[in-house]
């Protein structure tokens, strides 16, 4: 059933698509509150970019969903990429902004497609989308349930697809780094951006993935370094991870 404006979807949390509304007109700012992810937002494609499809079933160019896309960093670097790129949010403001962002800086010629939605993944399912890949970045520790977020990215994708989730590790050091270092001492982020108790851990992430029916093939840690961010076998704070669907 879909859900009304008064009821938000089961994966989505009304706190936390009030917040990030209220960064959309600064997210592309690269000093700006969103500049972690643009400082790793190239690591981030360049390691998706090697696990997912070369080819899509039903098209030329894989046909890839981007959930809880923001403004769209992620979107427009997947679609530079060479992939058709669908950008869900269900922040309006969000939407917004990334529509606003590619009608001012158009895609080069030699890109895919990129077309953005506003809403959420229930109704993406709830319509029978399919998928060649979906990737759920820095997305899956702001839901309200994350066991039942991984089903619906399992259900997106089809057979022999490629999900790809990035999230931060809960332990010590992310609490540290994370959460009281990024927010409270350097301000890399605004104060309430992340839960430290949500984050989530990558034996947790397995678990859920082998419940919605999907089998990890290749996790890595993110790290800061001088020049950018780098891959690491650390998955002490920031990781990513790829599975398919059997």
């Amino acid at each position: 059933m879909h859900a009304t404006q008064e009821e938000a979807p089961s994966s989505v949390s009304s706190e936390e698509i009030a917040r990030f509304s209220a960064l959309a007109d600064k997210w592309w700012d690269p000093t700006g509150p969103m500049r972690p992810l643009h400082a790793m937002n190239g690591l981030r494609i360049e390691w998706a970019s090697r696990h997912l499809p070369l080819r899509g079933r039903k098209s030329r160019r894989p046909h890839v969903l981007d959930i809880g896309c923001g403004a769209g960093l992620a979107s427009e670097a997947l679609a530079k990429a060479g992939y058709d790129v669908v950008g869900l949010d269900a922040s309006a403001n969000g939407i917004a902004a990334a529509q606003a962002h590619l009608a001012a800086n158009p895609l080069p010629a030699g890109s895919g497609t990129l077309h953005y939605r506003q809403g959420s993944a229930e109704e993406l399912v709830a319509e029978h989308a399919i998928f060649d890949a979906v990737m759920a970045l820095e997305i899956i520790e702001h839901v309200t349930d994350p066991e039942a977020f991984m089903v619906m990215l399992a259900q997106l994708v089809e057979a022999n697809g490629t999900v790809i989730v990035s999230t931060m590790n809960r332990t010590l050091r992310s609490l540290a780094v994370g959460k009281i270092g990024a927010e409270y001492l350097l301000r890399l982020l605004p104060v309430g951006t992340h839960e430290w108790r949500k984050f989530i851990q990558p034996s947790e992430l397995g678990r859920y993935a082998r419940a919605a029916g999907l089998r990890m093939v290749a996790i890595s840690g993110m790290a800061p370094s001088i020049g950018g961010w780098k891959e690491t076998r650390d998955l002490g704070i920031n990781y990513i991870a790829a599975f398919k669907k059997d």
